[in-house]
């Protein structure tokens, strides 16, 4: 018998039908595994994403055409080491943005979401449009968060944002 799509795997299928972007959709949601499974059981991020992109590559019905899972992996593999090299600044906005949750009390699944978010918010706006960016990180919280996480994720970038906009007159 072949390898099955795992339970994640199959449910990205399912909630990430074919359509324009979907290769950055699915590699948002890669690199959030990733990022996640580096937080929590302290794998390397390129060694998780090479594990899902095998995955993929072992099924015998992928969800996917190969050409989407290579450009997922290739986007994922970005927004990782993104977030990496800039994860000192990027955590410090979420203190900043954030003040009644430390990063450690906070659930690692908001944590990553944002971390991926503001990456992409701040260091990744000229080729994803800044509403973009905030959307698709309230996506993943809806996916993969509790029922208060895509409220918290949006609400927290909202900020961060703003406060990054010259010549805002807006408060918190």
């Amino acid at each position: 018998m072949q390898p099955a799509v795992d339970e994640p795997l199959e449910q990205l299928g399912r909630i990430f039908p074919a359509g324009p972007f979907l290769d950055r959709r699915l590699g948002r949601a890669l690199a959030f595994q990733a990022l996640y499974e580096m937080d929590q059981g302290h794998h390397p991020p390129a060694q998780v994403l090479d594990r899902l992109a095998q995955t993929f590559k072992e099924t015998s019905d992928p969800p996917y055409p190969p050409q989407v899972l290579s450009d997922a992996n290739q986007y994922a593999q970005l927004l990782v080491s993104g977030v990496l090299a800039n994860r000192g600044a990027i955590d410090s906005v979420i203190q900043q943005r954030a003040p009644l949750w430390p990063l450690a009390q906070m659930s690692a699944v908001d944590r990553n979401v944002l971390r991926i978010g503001l990456y992409e918010s701040l260091y990744g706006n000229a080729t994803v449009p800044l509403r973009t960016a905030i959307n698709e990180a309230v996506e993943l919280a809806k996916l993969f968060g509790s029922e208060t996480s895509a409220k918290f994720v949006n609400g927290v970038l909202g900020r961060a944002v703003d406060a990054t906009q010259p010549g805002d007159a807006k408060g918190a």
